[in-house]
């Protein structure tokens, strides 16, 4: 077990073990399918008041590829915030963060008539990335191995593709990168450093 991440491993197996189940009951493609395991679909949550939906559709994948570059992704930036954070504030930057990411995306669906099934660790990972520029801005402008630049141009080469191809949530994700800003600054005040 990774403990120094304890966190992000935790939320890593999370989304993978229900990819794994939503594929054992059916197929994990199937939009259908994946609202029976609460992805987000602003009608249900609308009118039927299912808001747990904004939590739930953050743990479902449309396919191996789009779990992949969501899991690949926290992995790398997941780690090196919660090294910098700590476990608790990692947890409500991930989770706070993406239910934020959801709600955005639910109202801008409301906003611009729009009825789409959505799913995705994408909102929260976005939060992630967001909260650790903050904190690499808070750190000079590097922590470990990432700079500001180098996080400010991964933030904005993912937006772009997400506004150059179809079926991707473009609201979840700037609304993801926006709350885990804020929750950087609320919740990092700087790592206590040893005296050397």
């Amino acid at each position: 077990m990774r403990k120094s991440v304890l966190m992000n491993t935790i939320m890593v197996a999370v989304n993978i073990l229900v990819f794994l189940l939503t594929e054992l009951t059916g197929s994990s493609l199937d939009s259908r399918h994946l609202v029976n395991w609460g992805a987000a679909y602003t009608p249900f949550i609308e009118q039927g008041h299912e808001y747990y939906r904004l939590f739930t559709c953050m743990f479902l994948h449309f396919g191996l590829t789009h779990l992949g570059n969501n899991m690949l992704v926290l992995v790398f930036l997941g780690d090196s915030l919660e090294r910098e954070v700590g476990k608790i504030r990692y947890l409500l930057i991930y989770l706070i963060g993406g239910i934020g990411a959801s709600y955005i995306s639910y109202y801008a669906e409301i906003r611009g008539g729009e009825t789409v099934v959505s799913a995705g660790a994408s909102g929260a990972v976005f939060a992630v990335i967001g909260a650790l520029i903050y904190v690499v801005i808070r750190n000079r402008g590097r922590v470990e191995n990432f700079t500001t630049r180098q996080l400010v141009f991964l933030a904005a080469l993912t937006l772009y593709h997400g506004y150059t191809s179809a079926g991707v949530d473009n609201a979840a994700h700037l609304g993801g990168l926006l709350c885990g800003f804020a929750l950087g600054i609320i919740l990092y005040h700087g790592k206590k450093r040893l005296p050397s």
